[in-house]
């Protein structure tokens, strides 16, 4: 038998070829003695995701009919109450060992389930990120348990049904690595974590497609072999991508903004490997959105957490209200808060700090107003300036930056909801506005160094 593996499909969302091809590509490797899994991030974000609050993924699961799914973190950025709505009316067996809401299993969801493909059973279960309710859930109406306990759980139970397989379906990044030391788990199909990944640790198989839906992985059963299909290579099922082409055409996002002669690029490299020109246009918008609303007699400060810019075809040429959504397709706003230099210096010391979902040497933070720079060898903050002078500890700061870093505990957890005096537009809004009085044409500039790197 071989498993068929996708995850973080996101901003595919947007791109009718892409999404498309995905589930040509899934419909083309399909039999009867094939399983397709997802592993969370594949109802959102994305334009078109925000606009129809998730109900554009019912269309790609209608196409694709996968198997088993579980959650990622976006898959709750509409709230529960809608994630429930889209569990119920999507095909697939959705299943998660750690998710809860109001101390109950959260609805039409199981912990874990058996597939059989003819004689032989395979067992599922699935993980999510314990820090979900922090990043999507700001009223805390969701409980994520630890992910260790629960998968101990779910594979004794498993084990006692007398399957044949066990498949953990894995929404936690790098904490993989641990399930994969601490468990007999025949295969991890993970997520999470936007690189690709195909690797054995302790006699377990595990796989990462990356995100945007461009990797499709097949694993076989029982060797653990792992084919990578490049979706862009596959048949692309023609129906579903003219049904994305005329939501699109329907949403009325493609008013022109700006343009760009020298395109911006959008991968996971300028996102996270410090300061590119992408992130300096986000923070320089949020810097500029500030100052008009609460003045300049106090130093103001950008902030665009990496995590938060998606990937996606490059800005170049017109540039529409759609192609800036799609940078940070997110309904939140942007909030100025009032620090001291001390909290600063914390705040900037922290865009250095990888938390599970990044690979270790990751940076986190773009900036407007300020210069950093870190130790090339241990990512420790040597220095910042704001406007050209030292930050000062006991100085005073105005900072702004996406609402959520407010409710999040795995980013910059030194910005708390004391801290904001003023909240500004939603985040795509800012750069729309931005770029029509401004432009876009962000250059490299030295914000973030890493001891002259």
């Amino acid at each position: 038998m071989r498993l068929l593996h996708y995850s973080d499909i996101e901003s595919a969302h947007d791109d009718p070829e892409l999404v498309a091809g995905l589930a040509g590509t899934i419909g083309a490797l399909r039999d009867d003695r094939t399983l397709v899994c997802g592993t969370g991030d594949n109802v959102a974000p994305g334009v078109l995701p925000l606009v129809t609050e998730g109900e554009i993924a019912l269309e790609f699961f209608e196409a694709a009919s996968p198997t088993v799914e579980t959650f990622g973190n976006h898959d709750f950025d509409f709230g529960p109450e809608r994630t429930a709505e889209i569990v119920r009316r999507s095909p697939q067996r959705w299943i998660s060992a750690n998710v809860r809401q109001n101390e109950s299993p959260f609805a039409g969801v199981d912990q874990w389930c058996i597939e059989r493909v003819g004689d032989e059973r395979v067992g599922f279960f699935g993980l999510t990120d314990p820090t979900t309710p922090s990043i999507g859930d700001s009223e805390n109406r969701l409980e994520f348990t630890d992910p260790i306990e629960a998968a101990r759980d779910s594979i004794d139970t498993l084990h006692a049904q007398d399957v044949d397989y066990v498949v953990a379906l894995s929404h936690l990044g790098r904490l993989d690595d641990e399930l994969a030391a601490t468990f007999d788990i025949d295969v991890i199909l993970g997520g999470h974590v936007h690189s690709e990944r195909v690797e054995r640790i302790a006699g377990t198989v595990l796989t990462r497609p990356g995100s945007g839906g461009r990797t499709l992985f097949e694993i076989d059963l029982p060797t653990g072999d792992v084919t990578r299909h490049a979706v862009t290579d596959g048949p692309v099922d023609a129906t579903l991508a003219e049904r994305y082409r005329t939501l699109i055409a329907e949403t009325g996002l493609d008013t022109v903004v700006a343009h760009v002669a020298d395109p911006i690029f959008r991968t996971d490299a300028n996102a996270f490997r410090g300061e590119s020109r992408v992130g300096n246009f986000v923070a320089d918008a949020y810097r500029w959105a500030a100052e008009r609303a609460v003045g300049t007699d106090v130093p103001v400060v950008g902030l665009q957490n990496s995590g938060g810019i998606r990937t996606g075809p490059p800005l170049v040429g017109d540039v529409t209200v759609a192609d800036l959504i799609s940078l940070v397709p997110f309904d939140e706003p942007i909030v100025v808060a009032d620090c001291s230099g001390e909290e600063l210096h914390s705040v900037f010391a922290e865009a250095a700090e990888t938390p599970g979902f990044g690979e270790s040497d990751w940076w986190h933070a773009h900036v407007s107003g300020a210069r950093l720079t870190y130790d090339h060898d241990d990512g420790r903050l040597q220095s910042a300036s704001v406007g050209g002078e030292p930050v000062v500890d006991s100085g005073r700061y105005h900072l702004a930056f996406p609402e959520f870093l407010l409710y999040t505990t795995v980013e910059f957890p030194t910005l708390a909801d004391d801290l904001p005096i003023e909240r500004l537009d939603i985040q795509y809004e800012l750069l729309s506005e931005y770029a029509e009085a401004v432009g876009i044409d962000p250059a490299i500039e030295g914000r973030i160094v890493r001891n002259g790197v």
